[in-house]
């Protein structure tokens, strides 16, 4: 079962196999290791690598075909709503007319777009580092605090199949059907991606990247709080810096164009709902783990 699920997502595009059966073989590798597997850190440790292993592909997947993702993509109504949060004009717009700067020779990168654009790419290590800091000061707490990030993921990523939604500056490249202009949204973390990483950030993004209409909810926003809501259960001063980074991470994803203001409100809605209905799915939860515990024991007992 490790094996197949952790080759499944590399022979996703080669197989002509359903997606949604790849992605069941491929979420299926952590159950297996936690049955060949004795219990320790390191074990927690894989089992969350290739719980992420199976959600990239998730993440992914949807963009094997754009041209059919591309026809079913939802591109006007986060506009909308979010020139109703803004009050007339996209909160992109605002920010990016009152802070960006650009010079006779193009952009003009100030300190300040610089620590926001760097608060972008931490993401990628901030909900893992958050989990893995919890695994090694408080143990006893880290199943849940593991179970709570990763329903996010997983949850955020059923959406991308069901309803792939256009980002501010994806949709200031293209005719938005009954606008008689795009939004003027840039998108400055690729700008300065290129501009910082030069020829290593084609290679670089391609690994980080790979489906640009998965933005509704914003999962960067999401896991992010819930992270910040697990670190302040363990450590006030913890929790502080998470909620800072927090904050500084939202406030960068409407201003960079990555997220529409209403991308960050519906991640914040799927981490209020992962901990508020978390709880009642608890028993199953501890039934199914107590199944897959007692399958561990079966196998080390033959061997």
């Amino acid at each position: 079962m490790v094996a197949a699920g952790a080759a499944a997502p590399l022979v996703r595009k080669r197989v002509s196999a359903p997606p949604l059966v790849l992605q069941t073989i491929a979420f299926a590798a952590p159950l297996g290791l936690c049955v060949a597997v004795r219990r320790s850190r390191a074990r927690d440790v894989a089992t969350c690598a290739l719980q992420m292993w199976a959600y990239l592909a998730a993440y992914k997947a949807p963009h094997d075909d754009p041209d059919a993702q591309g026809a079913r993509v939802h591109v006007r109504y986060p506009i909308d709503v979010d020139r109703v949060l803004g009050l007339g004009e996209l909160p992109s717009v605002r920010l990016q007319r009152a802070l960006a700067q650009n010079g006779a020779h193009g952009p003009e990168w100030r300190a300040l777009d610089r620590v926001l654009v760097w608060a972008h790419w931490s993401w990628f290590i901030v909900p893992h580092g958050s989990a893995a800091y919890i695994l090694l000061r408080h143990p006893d707490r880290f199943p849940r605090a593991a179970v709570m990030t990763y329903a996010v993921f997983n949850i955020g990523a059923s959406v991308y199949w069901l309803a792939p939604t256009a980002p501010p500056w994806y949709a200031a490249s293209v005719a938005v059907e009954g606008a008689a202009h795009p939004p003027a949204v840039r998108r400055m973390m690729v700008e300065y991606g290129e501009l910082f990483w030069r020829d290593g950030w084609g290679p670089l993004y391609s690994v980080f990247g790979g489906n640009p209409l998965a933005a509704m909810p914003s999962l960067h926003f999401a896991t992010s709080v819930m992270a910040a809501l697990l670190l302040s259960e363990v450590s006030p001063v913890a929790g502080v810096l998470g909620f800072t980074y927090t904050a500084t991470l939202g406030f960068a994803l409407v201003y960079l164009g990555e997220h529409y203001l209403v991308d960050l409100l519906a991640g914040a809605a799927l981490t209020a709902g992962v901990r508020r209905w978390g709880p009642r799915a608890g028993p199953a939860l501890a039934g199914f783990g107590r199944a897959v515990a007692a399958l561990e024991e079966l196998a080390h007992e033959a061997v």
